[in-house]
């Protein structure tokens, strides 16, 4: 049941290399063994880019990867973190003074956007101190969700080192909060999949209020994630932040040019609620009210009657001041097929036609295409791998994930998988030196995989 709390599982350490081979590292790291274990899952998105934020429902999954914490509360307040890579350094900090530096996004940030947030939530004076040692196996910045899935991993760790308990759709949407500590914008789909996800399970993730329905994806087929190797960090970079700028733009010139209260109204999934029509008719609405060339700031404050200066404190986020032009029209386009696509790939799925393998993989093709035209967050090599995976057998493909870089997500029929694994690594990574050193964790079938749990040595 998705509403309760994240499970505890006694394990056998013997049985679990992974969890062994972390202990023994946890040990001659800090002297003493770890107490608890966290594991947050990443997760794919099959189909829903960008709405999330809108307001409207996605359609993620849990993959196996994760992000794993072995975790000692110790009684100093302070909180040391190390990772099983060296590549990442070591960090300690106060509990007591959690300072997160948004110009760059180190992962130990990441980890403080989960402790900061559970901290606040329940005005911890005295939080416990902890020494944790990560172990991550998500590509980084590779639209995964690997520092979501460290947020909510952190956030899980703090709250059971502090001797609290939450119910994962709390969990959640305090992890969602707390992540904007680092600059990110985002909706809320990564932190929700994450503790919400069930093993076998695809799940339709809607918002306000948050819920979780099982969404049963069709036999037959399997979902190939296939690494761009172009990385993409959404804190690091401005393209995020705009698009959810312009989302919020055009969400504003809607609801004034319909004579809505503009100033409260602050998703497009809003403007359709308060205006009680489809999402056909949006986008009807959406080419009767915006035009395809850019916005200047200047028009935008023209058509809501405002100042730049206005503007730029009520409306812009911090990191899109400088921006002099948003594309509205698309942005909105896109969004709302989107949405409706999800609703359709939903559909499908729970009531299967002889023919729903194609129907689905129609969806996802349509939805790469509005991501690359409309709302144009997808890159070469993105292009690239996607024409080499319908190349070779995938019905449906798609980038998966912010964009600008990162995966692709494939539905491939499941007795063509081996020989449409085997062109695409021939066609894609080993035609590039870099590609083939990366290609071991680049390419795999997934399933849906099981969110959020605590083990304890039994």
């Amino acid at each position: 049941m998705a509403a309760d709390a994240p499970g505890t599982l006694p394990v056998q350490l013997v049985e679990q290399p992974r969890l062994q081979k972390l202990k023994e590292m946890f040990i001659s790291k800090f002297g003493s063994a770890p107490k608890f274990y966290v594991r947050a899952p990443g997760r794919v998105n099959l189909i829903g880019e960008h709405i999330d934020y809108c307001g409207y429902a996605v359609l993620p999954m849990a993959i196996e990867q994760d992000i794993l914490i072995a975790v000692e509360p110790v009684k100093t307040q302070v909180v040391h973190l190390a990772n099983t890579k060296s590549s990442y350094l070591d960090f300690s900090t106060s509990v007591n003074n959690i300072q997160i530096n948004k110009t760059k996004p180190q992962w130990h940030n990441y980890f403080l956007c989960g402790l900061k947030g559970i901290q606040e939530h329940f005005g911890l004076n005295n939080p416990t101190g902890m020494n944790c040692l990560l172990d991550g196996t998500i590509p980084p910045s590779s639209g995964l969700s690997s520092s979501s899935a460290l947020v909510c991993c952190a956030g899980l760790v703090t709250l059971r080192a502090n001797g609290k308990t939450l119910s994962k759709v709390e969990l959640a949407e305090i992890c969602t909060k707390s992540e904007r500590y680092i600059g990110t914008e985002g909706g809320g789909m990564d932190q929700s999949i994450s503790f919400l996800a069930e093993e076998g399970t695809a799940k339709l993730i809607e918002f306000s209020p948050l819920r979780a329905t099982d969404v049963r994806l069709p036999s037959g087929a399997a979902f190939v994630i296939a690494n761009s190797c172009v990385e993409m960090n959404k804190a690091a970079t401005s393209h995020y932040n705009i698009r959810v700028m312009e989302c919020r733009l055009a969400t504003k010139l809607l609801s004034k040019s319909k004579g809505l209260d503009w100033k409260k109204t602050l998703r497009l999934h809003d403007v359709q609620t308060e205006l009680g029509v489809s999402l056909e008719e949006m986008l009807t609405i959406v080419e009767e009210v915006l035009h395809p060339e850019p916005y200047s700031t200047e028009e935008i404050c023209k058509c809501l009657g405002i100042s730049l200066q206005e503007l730029r404190s009520q409306i812009l986020s911090q990191n899109t001041q400088d921006v002099s032009t948003f594309k509205l029209y698309q942005r909105a386009k896109h969004v709302y097929s989107e949405a409706a696509r999800v609703l359709e790939f939903k559909k499908i799925c729970n009531e299967p036609p002889a023919n729903a393998i194609q129907l689905l993989g129609e969806l996802m093709n349509q939805s790469y295409i509005s991501c690359r035209e409309m709302y144009e967050c997808s890159c070469p090599e993105l292009d690239r791998l996607v024409d080499i995976c319908l190349q070779f057998g995938a019905i449906g493909s798609r980038l998966t994930g912010a964009g600008w870089g990162g995966c692709t997500v494939s539905m491939v029929p499941t007795d063509k998988l081996n020989t449409f694994l085997k062109n695409v690594k021939k066609a894609y990574y080993q035609t590039d030196v870099q590609r083939l050193a990366l290609e071991n964790n680049s390419l795999f079938a997934t399933k849906p995989g099981r969110g959020a749990l605590v083990f304890v040595e039994a």
